[in-house]
């Protein structure tokens, strides 16, 4: 189904004191429009789904592999494609706006098994 939208017409959803997120979804693809305040940390974790970062503001710094063993920092305008199973971590540098892209879509933030991310330090 062919759908229009606006990112101001999208509920947002306070996940933590530090972190905000809107987002949109079809049938295979998923997109959200997050806030990060300064220090928040997503712990380690891995997923099936692809995932496309795209930094709007601030800085993240990446950790990536079951070892953390590859670290990555991104910056306002830096895009990273991370494929899926790759266990990664990220903590935000200053406030961060971020959009991110997954496919397929992220059950676990839709049904809210997302325990994970509302631990955040």
């Amino acid at each position: 189904m062919l759908k229009k939208i606006n990112w101001n017409d999208v509920p947002s959803e306070q996940v933590t004191e530090k972190m905000e997120r809107k987002i949109v979804h079809g049938e295979k693809v998923m997109i959200a429009k997050m806030r990060f305040k300064d220090g928040f940390r997503v712990p380690l974790h891995s997923h099936i789904n692809e995932q496309i970062t795209n930094v709007v503001s601030g800085s993240i710094r990446f950790w990536f592999g079951k070892d953390k063993e590859e670290v990555i920092e991104l910056h306002a305008g830096d895009i990273i494609v991370i494929p899926s199973n790759l266990p990664h971590e990220a903590l935000m540098i200053g406030d961060v706006e971020e959009i991110d892209t997954w496919s397929p879509i992220r059950e676990d933030w839709l049904d809210g098994t997302d325990a994970y991310l509302r631990n955040d330090s």
